[in-house]
């Protein structure tokens, strides 16, 4: 049976996450692919901290606090809004980011009997006092997460898995011959397909990526506002300058969103999702996840978010 029918079976068999990672791993270094590697390698071993994770890792968190009034009075386990402790902390305290990897987070709904897991939280006492309750002093906070939300991970991640074995399937489907012990060298065209599926798949469009596999780092010279540098960057990237000039002409109408991870307007994604085939037919002279990199970095520097 081939390594690609083999996941898919213990898939929907429902075995255990880990040996799944690890034949998708031998699949991906078949098929060449740095890109889906690096996604399975994460998922295995745990994300870096200078690796920002998939947006199914990203869980909201459930804060409660103990506090102390005059004459001995006190609340204990208050519910403290998400929205206070945003605009006090900032979104790292509301959102969680997951970084374990499965088998960490199997071990942990497997040695949890709780509905809930907690957090370290003690650095939010300060930010807190006097903002919760009028005259009340903060003395401890609690933040929870909910134990269902690791589940929803694992299922997210068995499901990004079977979706990029279907679509593997589909637009190369050489890919269902290749077994541990036969495979062929991977062809250029083939490891660009398949780090657009896992793009596509993991992250949900081809804007969004955290990693592109090739350890490719940009230091584009774009002035902030200024149209004609975009376009001679991405000239020089390997974009051709017609679609250089309608990438800046289109993020100069429309404002950031000021995320620096999805910094384009509704504009801009629908020319990417247009025009990022030109990577993969030849039209530009830059891969895709290349590609990608590039006019995130000219958007990002334009509006003067880096």
């Amino acid at each position: 049976m081939s390594l690609l029918r083999e996941i898919q079976g213990s898939l929907v068999e429902g075995h255990p996450l880990g040996p799944i990672l690890l034949k998708l791993k031998l699949l991906a270094s078949r098929l060449g692919s740095d890109v889906l590697e690096d996604w399975v390698k994460h998922e295995s071993e745990g994300y870096p901290n200078d690796i920002d994770v998939p947006d199914y890792r990203k869980v909201p968190v459930s804060y409660t606090g103990v506090f102390t009034g005059p004459f001995n009075s006190g609340i204990r386990n208050a519910p403290i809004p998400g929205a206070l402790i945003n605009s006090l902390g900032g979104e790292n305290w509301t959102i969680f980011r997951l970084t374990q990897g499965i088998v960490a987070i199997d071990d942990i709904l497997s040695n949890n009997e709780s509905r809930f897991i907690t957090i370290d939280a003690s650095n939010l006492i300060l930010l807190l006092q006097g903002e919760v309750y009028p005259g009340y002093a903060c003395v401890s906070v609690m933040g929870t997460i909910s134990t269902s939300r690791l589940a929803d991970l694992q299922n997210a991640v068995r499901a990004r898995i079977l979706d990029l074995t279907l679509a593997l399937e589909k637009k190369l489907p050489g890919s269902a011959e290749i077994t541990i012990v036969l495979s062929k060298a991977p062809n250029p065209k083939a490891v660009e397909t398949v780090a657009q599926i896992t793009q596509q798949v993991i992250h949900g469009n081809v804007t969004t990526i955290s990693n592109s596999g090739e350890g490719a780092r940009f230091n584009l010279s774009i002035t902030s506002g200024d149209t004609s540098s975009v376009i001679k960057a991405l000239a020089d990237g390997g974009i051709s300058e017609d679609d250089a000039g309608e990438f800046a002409t289109i993020i100069a109408s429309e404002p950031s969103t000021c995320d620096k991870e999805q910094p384009f307007g509704p504009k801009a994604k629908e020319w990417l999702s247009k025009n990022i085939g030109k990577a993969l037919d030849g039209t530009w002279n830059a891969s895709i996840s290349v590609a990608t990199k590039i006019l995130t970095e000219a958007a990002l520097r334009y509006y003067g978010l880096k």
